[in-house]
């Protein structure tokens, strides 16, 4: 099934207006949301087909946070790209250790995450 509908769970609100911009200028629904329970909750409601998440959530590792969403039963099949800052390698494999399909450095290059959600 391709990807239609991309829940962003980003604390920065203009990394998610940034976001916003690109995915709805190629054709994509995009629901954006901020990190902890916020994003967990709207996983949960709007049942997207990708989660592009940055792994900075206020209390939580990278790892701490992909299991979150993961785990749970209506979102654990949903594909989830992370975003994780240069430098931050435990993040990078912390996430895609509890299935994160795939990764970005921060900034994000937008040809680069085209390329990634289109490959899933």
């Amino acid at each position: 099934m391709p990807v239609k509908k991309i829940l962003v769970v980003d604390d920065s609100p203009t990394e998610r207006h940034v976001l916003l911009e690109l995915l709805t200028r190629h054709g994509y629904q995009v629901i954006t949301a901020e990190s902890g329970e916020e994003g967990i909750v709207k996983a949960k409601a709007e049942l997207p087909d990708l989660i592009l998440m940055d792994v900075v959530m206020p209390g939580l590792n990278g790892y701490q946070a992909t299991r979150t969403l993961t785990r749970d039963d209506l979102t654990k099949h949903i594909p989830i790209i992370v975003c994780t800052s240069k430098g931050q390698e435990t993040d990078k494999i912390w996430g895609l250790r509890q299935g994160a399909q795939d990764y970005l450095v921060k900034p994000v290059n937008g040809e680069e995450l085209l390329a990634k959600i289109s490959a899933l």
